[in-house]
Order: C-alpha cells, then structure tokens, then sequence
C-alpha cells in the first residue's frame, strides 16, 4: 500500500493529490493515508502536506530505499531480494546470516550507513550516512572453493564498467577510473571503491560467496588519514551523482560478468582485469604477512595471482597489500 501510494504520488509530483482521492483510488482508508504518508517521509521522501489541498511529492529521496531501487532494476537475480537498513555494523555480516539461512542467490543488503564497515586485510571503512554505497551481495558459484578468490577480482570488473571508462560507470558517472591489484578502484591514484569478498565453503563446495562494496559517491570530507588517498565520484566529476543509478548499473554490470564466468569460466575475466588494470607494468611495494619485497607487476596467473618481477626472480602474490608507483614501466 506505501508503495502504491507513492506511486500515486509521483505520478502526480509537484501537485497536490487530496487525501480522500488517495483514499478512493486504494480502497483504504484517510487514515491509513495519513499514516503511510508519515512513514514515507520519515523514510526520507519531501512531502508537502496541505490541510485542504492533500498531499503533494515536491522532492525523490536519495535514499537507497527498497522501493527506488525496484523501480531501476534492470538485472534478473541480483537485488530481486532487497535488506535495507539506515544502519548497521557491517552489509557483509548482515548478508552472511542471511545466506547462512537460506536466502536466495542475488540477495543484496545495503545500508546507508555502517558503524563498523569492514574492507580487505581486517581494515576499518568510512561509511558515513547517505553519502556511498554500502552494498553485500549474495552468490551462490557453481565452481569449486579453489575459484572463489577470483570473484574478487570479478567484482572489480563489474563495479569499474559500471563507474568509469566503460559501459555503465561511464554513463553513470564519467569518470576515468582502473584497478589496483587485487581490487580496490582508484581515480587519480585515489581510492573510490573497495571491495571484500567472505566465504563459506566445504572442501569441494561453495555455500555461499559474499561481495561486499564500499562505493564513494558524493563524500567531500574525510578523516585526516584518509584524505590523501581517498576520493568520491562527486569530487572527481565535479557534480551530483544518482546512488541509486549507481546502484542498478553496478547490479546489471556485475550480473552480466557474473553470467559470463559461469558460461565461459575466468578467462574472460582475467583479460579483462589486465586491460582495466593500474597495477601492472608499475614498480610495486607488497607487504605479505610474513615478508615484504619490490618489483616490477608484469601479470596476473591464472588463479588471479600477481606476478612481480624482482631481481631474485617472479614472486607469485596470492594475499597481502600492494602500493604501486606513479612511473609507468609498460
């Protein structure tokens, strides 16, 4: 009913629509009207309430809400189930518990804030209210625990073409962003995106694989630490941009990729993943967990490891951080 009467709202936006027609056109009641009404605007809608005129839509909310996000949909499987929150701890520990319960594949949580939002290697993530996407989504592969690493890496594929250079990110937001290994998504040598992918799985089966996406939209301010290496779409292209466009054209990017590795497996993937990259041809720091080394990045293998090149030899990175150069050597 609160959908259909937002419906009914911006059907009519920017003019008043009495509640007694509102009432009539539903079947429910003026009161139940004036309820809903009062909902939809706590949820964030700009409704103008008129005590002889009715109702009236004056401003769409950028709230990632359920309903926003139906109405731009575009992808089959993810986001046809939708957990909203106007906060949480983590997207990625509400969508763990949800796929440890059985929801289907797709499933996506996003918050519009996180109070403890989580990136690679146990980092902490600013999340502040309204102002990026703080998106889990839920996967259930085919293929075996031995390939789920790679969906990191799938990920950053979906989230780039749906940001920048090519075909969603690019009619979203313009702007000119690439891939630092493994998948984090830099303009400007800044960091707009991060991506975490969690497992659950058995010696040869996948449970479930949970992408969590932190996406910086229109954040002008960050913390000290982070200001020197972090940006927002906003900041990079100097206007405002759509989260929930965002939102669906990330959703479609990622669904098509996805679909893509389940038909023709990584391959496609890892070509991609080198064609949009930053990292390699460029002199890297990487700090593993046991020892720390540089090279040169000149490849990732087939399992989606980096390949670096040092004057012992190639050291093969699966897991650690990586800094890169600004000198180009490719």
């Amino acid at each position: 009913m609160r959908t259909a009467i937002l419906e009914l709202l911006k059907h009519n936006a920017g003019q008043y629509i009495s509640g007694e027609e509102i009432s009539r056109n539903l079947n429910v009641s003026r009161t139940a009207v004036w309820k809903h009404i009062r909902a939809l605007k706590q949820s964030g809608y700009d409704i103008e309430a008129h005590s002889r005129l009715g109702y009236a839509l004056r401003q769409n909310t950028d709230r990632l809400l359920p309903a926003e996000i139906r109405a731009q949909l575009t992808s089959a499987v993810l986001g046809q189930e939708i957990h909203y929150f106007s906060e949480v701890d983590s997207t990625n520990n509400e969508a763990k518990k949800l796929a440890a319960n059985g929801c289907p594949e797709g499933t996506i949580v996003v918050a519009e804030t996180q109070a403890a939002g989580r990136g690679r290697l146990a980092r902490g993530w600013f999340s502040p209210f309204g102002q990026g996407i703080w998106l889990s989504v839920v996967l259930r592969p085919p293929f075996g625990p031995m390939d789920a690493a790679k969906c990191t890496l799938m990920a950053a594929i979906g989230v780039n073409r749906a940001i920048g250079v090519n075909r969603a990110i690019n009619a979203v937001t313009g702007v000119d962003c690439g891939i630092k290994w493994p998948n984090d998504i830099l303009w400007n040598n800044r960091k707009v995106v991060g991506i975490l992918t969690e497992m659950s799985a058995e010696i040869d089966v996948i449970n479930y694989v949970v992408i969590g996406m932190g996406i910086n939209v229109s954040i002008e301010h960050f913390p000290s630490e982070l200001a020197p290496i972090a940006a927002s779409l906003s900041v990079a292209t100097g206007r405002s941009i759509s989260r929930v466009k965002l939102l669906t054209a990330i959703l479609a990017e990622l669904e098509n990729v996805y679909k893509l590795v389940k038909k023709s497996g990584f391959a496609p993937v890892l070509a991609a993943w080198r064609k949009e990259s930053i990292t390699l041809g460029r002199q890297v720091d990487v700090r593993g967990f046991d020892r720390s080394f540089s090279g040169v990045a000149i490849d990732i293998d087939a399992d989606g490891a980096l390949l670096v090149k040092t004057p012992q030899g190639i050291e093969r990175v699966l897991a650690g951080d990586v800094s890169i150069s600004p000198v180009v050597f490719r």
